[in-house]
């Protein structure tokens, strides 16, 4: 058997459905054996970031490696940026680059850069195969690590000549699944007494929570003892945010209004915390306040983070244990003063949602998606300011029905996202939100959303320069500088891919857009004119004076 054939092969042995990128001609004899497979889709992107992207996201909202090409050299150095965002972010991916004969070349260094050693601090393994018949093992072992926690990236180089060698008896692993061991019965004990000790108990759901048994655990979990919870960016929707006990996200670390029900309690319990995000709180030494650290791994320990106690195991076993050595005698809390900082919460949240001037303000987009987003519908956020604005003021009611980036927060990822996103769940809404910065970063991939046929309203906050940086250089008392771009004609822009333009002329007029995109078909893109002047006043100063007049 050819041994490209027989890479192949071993893919659809892993379960491979989708492989994105950007071949060149060191991946021709791949290409041709992934042409002939019946299982397998390729999909022909415009750029191997927007391959990368996808390949991510694929991995984040299914649990299995996604899978992305790209050629020697430049194709490689391309997917370094996802090879990170997979990575931070735990997302399974396989990158898969090609390279020149290692045998013998007649190119000299054309093109040759050491693309495995450049991956490899980026990656949980990066191979060249040197020889056809390793092939099965390599990609067995990829796949096993890239979905093994902490999930993250592989990479493995195909060599031009060893693509076409011939294996003899060719023969392929068999998938064995493996159970993350469970959390020993002491320390699930001893968390349940400094539970019970507790007089105001705080659940903080972050990123590592993020898996399907975890989320039905912390359900219950919450649902059962009554402890409140509130989560990290990236563990939005673990739990549905329309729960009563649900407080609001940590989108900030210190000085927020969610913040004062933080400091109040006496014990967090910190389910599936990764040091990858922002940290939501501050720990003092000084403070009488535990933590403690339920997770896969133990704590790492730095001047802000050392819980007083580890429960380390398969997470949601550790969640459904708990709830077990609770439940016969579950306590009753006073949750009088949680309940005020969520009312507070939501009150101080929703000051400018029926504000309608025009361009639009953060808070009030923010609202309008809500209200016309169904529960199930996914959005995908590329990095800026308006993702502090998302992750605040939008309850999600479902797991992975808010996509952002968290960890790396690299722009340009957001309109790949929500294209793989729309590829999977085909029957479900999904809107793109995009600061006109990134968006522009990776905008080539329109062509391939309208290639793809998808449904798609993607959202461009325009504002002419790079927000989040002029946010931090305000609040930083600098002078405005080298942040202001100019940006083409959205409409025109779209509409020269094939896509749909919309410009609304008001928050009235942009509500009747986006309704409208939602129930049509085809790639909308709307040019959404914002108003980010209220970001210093509300996020710098009056959140801060807030928090520390209630220190006074």
């Amino acid at each position: 058997m050819k041994a490209s054939d027989l890479f192949v092969k071993a893919l659809e042995n892993e379960g491979v459905e989708y492989i994105f990128g950007l071949p060149g001609e060191e991946n021709i004899d791949f290409l041709e054996s992934l042409r002939k497979s019946k299982q397998i889709k390729f999909i022909l992107t415009r750029h191997e970031q927007g391959a990368g992207f996808m390949a991510a996201t694929y991995g984040r909202l299914t649990g299995k490696p996604g899978v992305c090409l790209s050629t020697l050299g430049p194709g490689a150095t391309n997917l370094v940026t996802p090879a990170a965002y997979g990575q931070l972010g735990a997302m399974p991916l396989l990158l898969i680059t090609g390279q020149k004969p290692i045998k013998f070349s007649k190119q000299g260094q054309f093109q040759i850069i050491d693309v495995v050693e450049m991956m490899k601090p980026l990656t949980k393994l990066a191979k060249q195969i040197t020889h056809a018949q390793l092939i099965p093992s390599v990609i067995r072992e990829s796949f096993r690590l890239s979905t093994e926690e902490r999930p993250g990236t592989v990479h493995i180089e195909l060599p031009e000549d060893i693509a076409r060698e011939t294996v003899e008896s060719p023969s392929l692993y068999n998938i064995t699944n493996h159970r993350i061991p469970y959390a020993n019965s002491e320390s699930l004990m001893e968390a349940a007494e400094m539970i019970k000790s507790a007089k105001q108990p705080l659940i903080l759901i972050g990123a590592g929570a993020n898996r399907t048994r975890a989320s039905k655990a912390l359900t219950k979990f919450v649902n059962e003892i009554g402890i409140p919870f509130f989560n990290t960016q990236l563990g939005k929707g673990i739990i549905d945010e329309r729960n009563d006990l649900y407080l609001g996200t940590a989108a900030l670390s210190d000085y927020d209004f969610i913040h004062e029900a933080i400091d109040h309690a006496d014990l967090i319990v910190n389910v599936g915390h990764d040091i990858i995000e922002k940290p939501p709180f501050f720990m003092d030494a000084e403070n009488d306040q535990k933590v403690i650290h339920l997770n896969f791994f133990e704590a790492e320990i730095d001047a802000v983070y050392f819980p007083q106690h580890n429960v380390i195991g398969d997470i949601a076993s550790s969640v459904n244990s708990l709830t077990e050595l609770l439940t016969p005698n579950a306590k009753k809390w006073n949750l009088d003063f949680f309940l005020k900082v969520r009312d507070n919460v939501r009150n101080r949240l929703s000051t400018y949602e029926k504000d309608n001037r025009f361009p639009i303000l953060p808070q009030r987009l923010v609202k309008i998606s809500r209200d016309l987003i169904p529960d199930n519908g996914i959005v995908t956020l590329d990095n800026g300011i308006y993702k502090l604005w998302y992750t605040r003021n939008y309850p999600a009611y479902a797991q992975n029905t808010l996509l952002l980036d968290n960890a790396l927060a690299t722009m340009g990822a957001g309109l790949a996202s929500a294209m793989m996103a729309k590829e999977l769940y085909p029957n479900r809404k999904v809107v793109s939100i995009n600061g006109d910065g990134g968006f522009m970063m990776n905008s080539q991939e329109l062509e391939t959303a309208v290639r793809l046929n998808l449904d798609l309203v993607i959202i461009i906050l325009n504002d002419n320069a790079y927000g989040m940086i002029k946010w931090k250089q305000e609040g930083e008392d600098l002078p405005k500088y080298g942040l202001d771009y100019n940006n083409p004609d959205f409409v025109k822009y779209a509409e020269s891919f094939g896509a749909i333009g919309h410009k609304p002329n008001s928050v009235t007029n942009f509500e009747e857009i986006f309704k409208n995109c939602l129930s049509t078909k085809g790639v909308h893109v709307i040019d959404l004119a914002v108003d980010y002047s209220l970001n210093h006043k509300i996020l710098n100063v009056l959140i801060k004076e807030y928090s520390e007049n209630l220190k006074k």
